[in-house]
Formats: C-alpha cells, sequence, structure tokens
C-alpha cells in the first residue's frame, strides 16, 4: 500500500494518544474539557487499544504486504475517532474487536511463514487486543486493562526477540522465555476473570520477563556505542527497569486494584515507564520504514526521554507517598514528554540535517 494512504491512520491513531492523555489528566481533576462525557472512562482503552492498536496493527501490515492487513489499523483508528466523537463505547468496541482479530490473523499469516519463538509472541499479544475490545463492549472497562497489558508487552517482547538474532540467546534461554510469555497470557487471561490471583501472576512474569531482557538483549552491549545506538540502548534498558519496578510494586501491595496507590503506579510504570519507552527508542526506526521519511539522529532525542523518565519517578513516588500534588506534576510531566517526542519527531523529519 502506498505510503500516502498510510498517513491518515497514523494520524487517526494520533487523535486517540491525544484525546487518552486528555481523558487521563481529566481524571486527575485538571479541568480539562473533552468532547464527550464517557471520554474520561475511556483512558485505558484509548492509549492502550485504539493508539497503540493502530501503530502496531500498522506496523504489522507493512511487515505481511497483504492489503487486507490494512483493515487492523483502519479499524483501531475508527474505534478512537468514535469514543472521541461520542460515539456508543460498545460500538467503538466492537470496531475494535474486528481490528484485533485481523491483526491475529496477521501474526498468525507470518508465524506460518516463519515459525518462529519471536513471531509467536507476536501472536500471543495480537490475541489479547481482540479480548480488551471485547470487554469494553460488554461494558467492563476495568477488566480490559491486563489485556491491553498484554497486548504490548507480548509485542514489545516479540520485537526484541526477533531483533536477538545480533546476539542470539542459548536454546535453554529460549526456552525459558517461551514459558515466560506463556505464564504471562495465561496470567493476563486469569486476570481478565479474577483479578487477584491473575494480576500477581502477571507480575510474577513480568518481572521474570525484565530480567530476561535485561541480560539478553544485545543494548546491554550496545550502551557502550554512540549516536542513535546509544539513545535507543539507553530507551530499552531504562524501559526494563520499569517494567521490573511495576512488577514490584504490584506484588509487593497487598489489594492491588482499581483505585489503590499501587494501582497507578504500577500500571504507569509499565504503561509509561516501558511501553512509552520502547516506542521513543524505536521511532527513529519505525517511522522511516513506515513512512519513507528520514529521522537523523539529534543528540535533543534525548529531551523527552530524560523528562518521561523524570516525571515518571516523580509520579510514581507521589503515589506511593500519598502525595497528590507530586503525582499531578508527574503527570503533566508525562504529557509534556510525549508531546515533546512528537515535536522532536516531526522537526526530525522536516528538517533532516544536512550531511
Amino acid at each position: 500500500m502506498k505510503v500516502a494512504y498510510r498517513v491518515p491512520l497514523l494520524v487517526a491513531g494520533f487523535l486517540s494518544l491525544g484525546f487518552g492523555i486528555a481523558a487521563g489528566l481529566a481524571r486527575l481533576g485538571f479541568g480539562i474539557a473533552l468532547p464527550s462525557p464517557t471520554l474520561a472512562a475511556l483512558h485505558g482503552p484509548l492509549m492502550g487499544g485504539a493508539f497503540l492498536g493502530t501503530v502496531i496493527s500498522l506496523e504489522r501490515a507493512v511487515a505481511l504486504d497483504a492489503r487486507w492487513a490494512y483493515a487492523a489499523p483502519l479499524a483501531a483508528g475508527i474505534a478512537g475517532l468514535a469514543w472521541i466523537l461520542g460515539a456508543p463505547v460498545s460500538a467503538g468496541a466492537i470496531a475494535l474487536v474486528v481490528g484485533g482479530f485481523i491483526l491475529l490473523a496477521a501474526a498468525l499469516r507470518i508465524f506460518l511463514r516463519q515459525p518462529e519463538l519471536h513471531n509467536a509472541c507476536l501472536a500471543f499479544g495480537a490475541s489479547c487486543l481482540p479480548l480488551g475490545a471485547a470487554a469494553v463492549a460488554a461494558g467492563d472497562i476495568s477488566s480490559a486493562t491486563p489485556a491491553w497489558l498484554g497486548f504490548l508487552v507480548l509485542t514489545i517482547a516479540g520485537e526484541r526477540l526477533e531483533l536477538s538474532r545480533f546476539m542470539p540467546p542459548s536454546p535453554r534461554a529460549k526456552i525459558l522465555c517461551a514459558a515466560i510469555c506463556v505464564v504471562l497470557l495465561v496470567g493476563t487471561l486469569l486476570a481478565m476473570l479474577a483479578p487477584q490471583p491473575g494480576w500477581k501472576i502477571v507480575a510474577a512474569a513480568l518481572l521474570a520477563l525484565s530480567i530476561w531482557l535485561a541480560a539478553k538483549d544485545v543494548a546491554r552491549r550496545t550502551i557502550r556505542e554512540r549516536g542513535l545506538t546509544r539513545y535507543i540502548a539507553a530507551a530499552l534498558l531504562a524501559g526494563y527497569f520499569w517494567l521490573a519496578a511495576g512488577a514490584l510494586i504490584a506484588l509487593a501491595a497487598p489489594d492491588f486494584a482499581p483505585g489503590r496507590a499501587a494501582w497507578d503506579a504500577a500500571l504507569h510504570a509499565w504503561f509509561l515507564g516501558f511501553v512509552f519507552s520502547m516506542i521513543l527508542g524505536h521511532a527513529p526506526i519505525i517511522v522511516p520504514a513506515l513512512l519513507r521519511v528520514a529521522l537523523p539522529y539529534r543528540a535533543w532525542f534525548y529531551l523527552p526521554l530524560v523528562v518521561l523518565h523524570g516525571s515518571l519517578a516523580e509520579r510514581i513516588a507521589g503515589d506511593l507517598l500519598a502525595m497528590p500534588a507530586l503525582r499531578e506534576r508527574g503527570a503533566a510531566g508525562n504529557a509534556i514528554a510525549i508531546a515533546l517526542f512528537i515535536l522532536t519527531m516531526l522537526y526530525a523529519g522536516l528538517f533532516p540535517r544536512r550531511p
């Protein structure tokens, strides 16, 4: 498919990102006017389902190079736009269910072409997207949270495994990684049905996965390089730290449930500290592949990365120390970091550095 057709899909995805951030800030009492009264409750579905569902599905469609696979990011983008425009929650969720199953079909097609562990992880992750969307369609938005997490973490794990061919793990290490991913998928399903035991399994699997990735990822060597290579490695290793930190917070919490301080701290350690750090790290590679636009490395790529992790540490400290002002300041910093990231990528793409 021509690059020009991919741009509207990305625009739809980033609209979901923008309104998802606004919804999150509104929930913290920032007084942001939302176009729909139901939008504040859709912070998670907009971010984990509509935005990242669009971006990841588009990346998979480009990899598969099949026109039908582009229906997945289209459906995810439509879901986000439907919620933004005030359509019934179930309507957007049904569109996301459809997109999730198309993504799963694309992931399975890739796995059948190349039955490798990383493609199995990508298929595991894809299976979580329609599960989360189905929970939202059924009116149980909170139970969709483990599905969004499983979708994103398993997808990222699969992509990092794909790149591990440069420093391939041993067969025993691959078996261990496969076992961790299976436990994570099982825990995700259980957390949707029985939250307390399910979340403990998810957290234990995430802790194990963070240790495995930190030990086996090529980033632990490339952090000693320069330029873009070091920047990517720094983003990855910081992400693995937050993946482990969120897991430890969830495991230590006696009652890990919505509304608790540990819930907000762990979820944002995972979704912001891990997932968005991966997005910041991989964007200079993924965006050129999707849009065929050069994003030459600049030293100020580190600015949004530093702001993201600094503000996240502030937010989590506010959660754990019961200091709402600190938490809110950290949340505002998180939004600023994402805005800075978008602006730096736009500037790098529009004004490429001359050789």
